[in-house]
């Protein structure tokens, strides 16, 4: 049943006021709830270049599980269970120096409060997850099982952990108190960047030069730099 203008005229100023009373009561846990939750703009909005990269990075992706599926039913097929391996000391002493290198850049990153910082903690916890994986499967059936095992579960898997929950507090930080919230605001005078321009600008940036956040974010930053930043602000 549909009211009409007809029968909202012929009502009285109560019956009118009980019905708009009702309406609101109906209406009020709807509103509520829109209010309670939170704001999440869209990262395409930010930048539209990214939307127009989307679909190609997406068939660039599909395209490459297509691939690999079919090359490991391909190793699994052809490869022999035993190999002997040429350079062997080399390729490990390597791998250490190269992971000894990232703990040193991620030492630099995070005394400096560069955005960098980031990618080299999931570089470190890739490389200490792929050192685990390694220590452990080529030391199969062999005297050296048991040390690969406890060097993986306490030792590299561990900061591998630690290295990613670093890198998803930064990020998730980031995004929230940078780019997204800034975006979203959407101020345009006197010099402001323009919604759509504002990620472009700041992936534009290096990441080497960067501040941690570059244009805010309180969170990931030491307080007393916090407080300086919101006195210059």
């Amino acid at each position: 049943m549909v009211i009409d203008k007809a029968e909202l005229r012929g009502m009285s100023r109560a019956e009118r006021h009980e019905l708009a009373a009702l309406l609101a009561e109906l209406d009020e846990p709807a509103a509520t709830a829109r209010q309670r939750e939170p704001v999440r703009p869209d990262p395409y909005r930010i930048d539209p270049v990214l939307a127009r990269e989307r679909p190609l990075a997406l068939l660039v992706s599909a395209g490459c599980c297509v691939v690999l599926a079919g090359w490991i039913v391909l190793l699994a097929a052809t490869l022999p269970h035993q190999f002997d391996a040429h350079h062997w000391r080399a390729v490990w002493v390597n791998f250490d120096v190269f992971l000894l290198a990232a703990f040193a850049v991620t030492a630099w990153a995070i005394w400096r409060q560069r955005q960098v910082l980031i990618l080299l903690l999931v570089l470190i916890g890739t490389m200490l997850c792929c050192d685990a994986w390694f220590d452990v499967g080529t030391s199969l059936a062999t005297n050296g099982l048991w040390i690969s095992l406890l060097t993986a579960v306490f030792a590299e898997l561990p900061l591998a952990f630690l290295a990613f929950a670093g890198a998803r507090r930064l990020l998730r930080a980031t995004v929230a108190a940078g780019i997204l919230a800034g975006a979203h605001a959407g101020a345009t005078a006197d010099g402001a960047i323009p919604a759509g321009e504002w990620g472009r600008s700041c992936a534009g940036q290096s990441l080497r030069r960067a501040p941690l956040a570059g244009l805010g974010l309180d969170e990931a930053l030491p307080r007393r730099r916090a407080r300086h930043g919101r006195q210059a602000a």
